[in-house]
Protein backbone atom coordinates (compact mmCIF):
# COMPACT_ATOMS: atom_id res chain seq x y z
CA UNK A 1 0.00 0.00 0.00
CA UNK A 2 1.34 3.41 -0.95
CA UNK A 3 1.47 6.12 1.66
CA UNK A 4 1.72 9.87 1.15
CA UNK A 5 5.52 9.91 1.27
CA UNK A 6 5.77 7.38 -1.55
CA UNK A 7 3.27 9.31 -3.67
CA UNK A 8 5.26 12.53 -3.17
CA UNK A 9 8.45 10.74 -4.24
CA UNK A 10 6.85 9.39 -7.41
CA UNK A 11 5.40 12.80 -8.27
CA UNK A 12 8.79 14.50 -7.80
CA UNK A 13 10.56 11.75 -9.77
CA UNK A 14 8.02 12.05 -12.59
CA UNK A 15 8.41 15.86 -12.66
CA UNK A 16 12.19 15.51 -12.82
CA UNK A 17 12.26 12.80 -15.50
CA UNK A 18 9.52 14.22 -17.75
CA UNK A 19 10.97 17.73 -17.57
CA UNK A 20 14.46 16.41 -18.29
CA UNK A 21 13.20 14.44 -21.27
CA UNK A 22 11.31 17.45 -22.62
CA UNK A 23 14.41 19.64 -22.11
CA UNK A 24 16.46 17.50 -24.48
CA UNK A 25 13.74 16.74 -27.04
CA UNK A 26 12.05 20.10 -27.64
CA UNK A 27 13.24 22.18 -30.58
CA UNK A 28 12.42 25.55 -28.96
CA UNK A 29 15.51 26.64 -27.06
CA UNK A 30 13.70 28.85 -24.53
CA UNK A 31 11.24 26.08 -23.68
CA UNK A 32 14.17 23.74 -23.25
CA UNK A 33 15.64 26.08 -20.63
CA UNK A 34 12.29 26.26 -18.82
CA UNK A 35 11.99 22.46 -18.82
CA UNK A 36 15.51 22.29 -17.38
CA UNK A 37 14.35 24.70 -14.67
CA UNK A 38 11.47 22.39 -13.71
CA UNK A 39 13.75 19.35 -13.75
CA UNK A 40 16.17 21.03 -11.35
CA UNK A 41 13.28 22.09 -9.11
CA UNK A 42 12.16 18.44 -9.04
CA UNK A 43 15.65 17.40 -7.93
CA UNK A 44 15.54 20.03 -5.16
CA UNK A 45 12.16 18.62 -4.12
CA UNK A 46 13.68 15.14 -3.85
CA UNK A 47 16.42 16.58 -1.63
CA UNK A 48 13.76 18.18 0.58
CA UNK A 49 11.91 14.86 0.64
CA UNK A 50 15.12 13.16 1.85
CA UNK A 51 15.48 15.80 4.61
CA UNK A 52 18.65 17.28 3.10
CA UNK A 53 17.46 20.85 3.43
CA UNK A 54 20.90 22.43 2.95
CA UNK A 55 21.61 20.55 -0.29
CA UNK A 56 18.08 21.38 -1.52
CA UNK A 57 18.63 25.07 -0.77
CA UNK A 58 21.98 24.98 -2.59
CA UNK A 59 20.29 23.24 -5.53
CA UNK A 60 17.73 26.04 -5.75
CA UNK A 61 20.17 28.91 -5.23
CA UNK A 62 23.02 27.67 -7.43
CA UNK A 63 21.34 25.68 -10.17
CA UNK A 64 17.82 27.08 -10.39
CA UNK A 65 18.72 30.62 -9.42
CA UNK A 66 22.14 30.80 -11.03
CA UNK A 67 22.76 28.37 -13.84
CA UNK A 68 19.29 28.44 -15.41
CA UNK A 69 19.16 32.23 -15.17
CA UNK A 70 22.58 32.35 -16.86
CA UNK A 71 21.31 30.06 -19.63
CA UNK A 72 18.15 32.12 -20.14
CA UNK A 73 20.22 35.33 -20.12
CA UNK A 74 22.52 33.82 -22.76
CA UNK A 75 19.54 32.81 -24.91
CA UNK A 76 18.13 36.33 -24.79
CA UNK A 77 21.57 37.81 -25.39
CA UNK A 78 21.95 35.86 -28.62
CA UNK A 79 18.43 36.89 -29.68
CA UNK A 80 17.30 33.35 -30.43
CA UNK A 81 14.59 32.97 -27.79
CA UNK A 82 11.73 32.22 -30.19
CA UNK A 83 13.64 30.38 -32.87
CA UNK A 84 13.39 26.65 -33.42
CA UNK A 85 16.55 24.62 -33.33
CA UNK A 86 17.24 22.72 -36.53
CA UNK A 87 15.97 19.16 -36.67
CA UNK A 88 18.85 16.83 -35.82
CA UNK A 89 19.99 14.48 -38.53
CA UNK A 90 19.41 10.74 -38.21
CA UNK A 91 23.15 10.16 -37.71
CA UNK A 92 23.24 12.63 -34.83
CA UNK A 93 20.18 11.01 -33.24
CA UNK A 94 21.76 7.57 -33.50
CA UNK A 95 25.01 8.86 -32.02
CA UNK A 96 23.11 10.50 -29.13
CA UNK A 97 21.22 7.25 -28.45
CA UNK A 98 24.46 5.28 -28.59
CA UNK A 99 26.16 7.73 -26.20
CA UNK A 100 23.22 7.53 -23.77
CA UNK A 101 23.25 3.73 -23.91
CA UNK A 102 27.03 3.60 -23.34
CA UNK A 103 26.70 5.98 -20.39
CA UNK A 104 23.96 3.86 -18.86
CA UNK A 105 26.02 0.70 -19.44
CA UNK A 106 29.05 2.26 -17.72
CA UNK A 107 26.96 3.29 -14.72
CA UNK A 108 25.39 -0.15 -14.44
CA UNK A 109 28.80 -1.81 -14.78
CA UNK A 110 30.24 0.34 -12.00
CA UNK A 111 27.26 -0.38 -9.76
CA UNK A 112 27.63 -4.10 -10.44
CA UNK A 113 31.38 -4.09 -9.74
CA UNK A 114 31.23 -1.84 -6.66
CA UNK A 115 31.34 -3.61 -3.33
CA UNK A 116 29.06 -1.75 -0.93
CA UNK A 117 30.36 -2.21 2.59
CA UNK A 118 29.27 -0.82 5.90
CA UNK A 119 31.46 1.17 8.24
CA UNK A 120 31.88 1.38 11.98
CA UNK A 121 32.50 5.12 11.84
CA UNK A 122 29.71 7.34 13.17
CA UNK A 123 27.75 9.36 10.63
CA UNK A 124 28.97 12.89 10.05
CA UNK A 125 26.52 15.53 11.25
CA UNK A 126 25.12 17.34 8.15
CA UNK A 127 26.03 20.87 9.20
CA UNK A 128 27.11 23.60 6.80
CA UNK A 129 30.70 23.49 8.13
CA UNK A 130 30.98 19.71 7.75
CA UNK A 131 29.48 19.76 4.26
CA UNK A 132 31.86 22.57 3.24
CA UNK A 133 34.87 20.71 4.62
CA UNK A 134 33.87 17.49 2.85
CA UNK A 135 33.23 19.22 -0.48
CA UNK A 136 35.92 21.89 -0.64
CA UNK A 137 38.53 20.67 1.81
CA UNK A 138 41.99 20.11 0.37
CA UNK A 139 42.71 17.12 2.57
CA UNK A 140 40.95 13.78 2.06
CA UNK A 141 40.09 14.35 -1.60
CA UNK A 142 37.96 17.50 -1.52
CA UNK A 143 36.40 18.93 -4.63
CA UNK A 144 37.94 22.43 -4.59
CA UNK A 145 39.67 22.05 -7.97
CA UNK A 146 36.62 20.75 -9.90
CA UNK A 147 34.53 23.48 -8.27
CA UNK A 148 36.90 26.16 -9.57
CA UNK A 149 37.14 24.54 -13.02
CA UNK A 150 33.34 24.57 -13.35
CA UNK A 151 33.21 28.25 -12.35
CA UNK A 152 35.81 29.11 -15.01
CA UNK A 153 33.87 27.05 -17.58
CA UNK A 154 30.66 28.96 -16.81
CA UNK A 155 32.49 32.28 -17.09
CA UNK A 156 33.94 31.21 -20.46
CA UNK A 157 30.44 30.20 -21.66
CA UNK A 158 29.04 33.61 -20.72
CA UNK A 159 31.92 35.44 -22.46
CA UNK A 160 31.43 33.22 -25.51
CA UNK A 161 27.73 34.10 -25.65
CA UNK A 162 28.56 37.79 -25.47
CA UNK A 163 31.12 37.46 -28.30
CA UNK A 164 28.64 35.57 -30.47
CA UNK A 165 25.97 38.19 -29.80
CA UNK A 166 28.35 41.04 -30.64
CA UNK A 167 29.49 39.36 -33.88
CA UNK A 168 25.87 38.78 -34.90
CA UNK A 169 25.04 42.45 -34.23
CA UNK A 170 28.08 43.59 -36.24
CA UNK A 171 27.15 41.36 -39.18
CA UNK A 172 23.52 42.49 -39.07
CA UNK A 173 24.55 46.16 -38.93
CA UNK A 174 26.87 45.71 -41.93
CA UNK A 175 24.07 44.02 -43.91
CA UNK A 176 21.65 46.83 -43.07
CA UNK A 177 24.30 49.38 -44.05
CA UNK A 178 24.73 47.71 -47.46
CA UNK A 179 20.98 47.69 -47.97
CA UNK A 180 20.75 51.38 -47.04
CA UNK A 181 23.60 52.22 -49.46
CA UNK A 182 21.79 50.38 -52.28
CA UNK A 183 18.58 52.30 -51.59
CA UNK A 184 20.47 55.61 -51.58
CA UNK A 185 22.11 54.79 -54.94
CA UNK A 186 18.72 54.22 -56.58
Amino acid sequence: MMNGSTIIFYLLAALTLVSGLLAVTTRLIFRSAIYLLFSLIGIAGIYFWLNYEFIAAVQIVVYVGGIVVLIIFSIFLTQQAGEQLPRPTMGRQLFAALAAFCGLALVMLQLYKHNFTGTDKPAVEPTVANIGNQMLGVEEGGYALPFEVVSILLLAALVGCIVIALKKDTIMNKEHGKQNDEVKER
